[in-house]
């Protein structure tokens, strides 16, 4: 047992922030069934790079433990296939543009009335009201407008954008949270719900920390590379070598980062023992600890600062980190089995829930690999309408 067993979730978006949302109720035990067109499917399936044998990477990331039903949804009969699905979900997700579901007469009033449960999460760029809730976008245009690329960089580089897609991942976790919520929610009212996500609000409520400063200050938060604007000091050293080493340290553990890095004097100074005069003085400090730091090798220096007490965290590459032992111990790297290339490798889904079933780890679904026995199994469609719609082209 998994702690979404039951759960059915028909899954109508594409890309990336939908299908990792399904990919983590799916691994969680949810039955996951993915809409797709004819012909390609998920345009992500499509993206480099790919495996040998043909999957996609990026498909793969985000779309394993789902089933594929491929529906032509501009005919009529495809709809009221996608329709049915749709009436037997407890949670249905989608990311088309306002009013796209609708038009399709697969919006959530026409739903909801056939299927008073559902909770109907929409996942759009800007939201369902607003002046710009007809606006296109992607990840990276959520960063720039929400402020998040402008605060990232160094202070005299210009603003970059995070090394992930960070809308995209960020927005995957809110349609989690929402649909969670929206299942906890029924059980005491019995009623499903519509959830209008946007991925703009997502971005502006990750701003949380910038804001207070500026609600509490009036500032306006500029970049400080990988420097906290509050804590001295908490920022990427380069040690000998040219290899990085991030310390953050509080007032308990300055002393002992002065002793580790042999800075005597600044240990003694009664004036830097407070954050907020290390703040004040963060020129003098940094110059101390990045000359300091260059004379060590990365390795010792780290293993000496974790002995004292000081957090300290190497910046590791990718494979670095995927090869770590802790991250191995762990069980964050792990493998499906594709039938066209074997053992695959991909990243598990982090949680981990006492007293059920591993998360499921199962390949991503062929386009169209499910759909004859979810006609037949779910909808009660016989062998000879399973046909028809089949020649027709509805379904393949």
């Amino acid at each position: 047992m998994r702690p979404l067993d039951g759960i059915r979730v028909v899954d109508f978006s594409r890309v990336l922030a939908g299908p990792m949302a399904t990919q983590i109720l799916a691994e969680s035990g949810a039955e996951v069934t993915k809409i797709e067109r004819p012909g390609t499917g998920d345009e992500s399936r499509i993206f480099e790079p790919v495996f040998e044998g043909g999957m996609s990477a990026y498909y793969s990331a985000f779309n394993r433990s789902k089933r594929s039903i491929v529906v032509d949804m501009k005919t009529d009969d495809g709809r009221q296939l996608a329709f049915d699905l749709a009436a037997q979900a407890d949670v249905l997700v989608e990311n088309f543009l306002p009013g796209a579901m609708d038009r399709l007469g697969l919006g959530y009033e026409a739903l909801a009335e056939a299927n008073p449960g559902l909770i109907y999460v929409s996942n759009t760029g800007f939201g369902q009201s607003g002046p710009y809730r007809d606006r296109k976008g992607y990840d990276t245009i959520f960063q720039a407008l929400s402020g998040v690329i402008d605060l990232t960089g160094h202070p005299d580089g210009p603003p970059a954008k995070v090394g992930v897609p960070f809308a995209d991942l960020t927005s995957g976790l809110w349609i989690v949270i929402a649909a969670l919520t929206g299942l906890m929610g029924r059980v005491s009212s019995g009623k499903g719900c519509h959830v209008d996500l946007a991925m703009m609000d997502v971005q502006v409520s990750l701003l949380s920390l910038p804001a207070a400063r500026h609600f509490a200050l009036g500032e306006i938060p500029a970049r400080t590379g990988t420097e906290h604007p509050g804590r001295v000091p908490s920022a990427a050293y380069r040690c000998k070598g040219g290899a990085w080493l991030f310390i953050s340290a509080s007032d308990q553990h300055w002393p002992v980062l002065c002793d580790v890095l042999g800075l005597t004097e600044m240990a003694k100074d009664e004036s830097l023992r407070k954050n907020l005069d290390r703040v004040t003085r963060r020129d003098e400090v940094t110059a101390a600890l990045s000359s300091a730091a260059a004379l060590r090798e990365r390795a010792e220096l780290a293993e000496s600062l974790r002995a004292a007490g000081v957090p300290a965290g190497e910046v590791n590459t990718v494979p670095e980190i995927l090869n770590d032992e802790h991250i191995r111990a762990r069980g964050m790297v792990g493998s499906f089995d594709d039938a066209d290339r074997g053992a695959t490798p991909g990243l598990r889904t982090p949680a981990r829930f006492s007293g059920y079933e591993p998360h499921r780890f199962e390949a991503p679904p062929k386009l169209g690999a499910d759909t004859r026995s979810i006609l037949a199994d779910e909808l009660g469609l016989t062998a000879e309408q399973i046909s028809a719609l089949y020649e027709k082209g509805i379904v393949a």
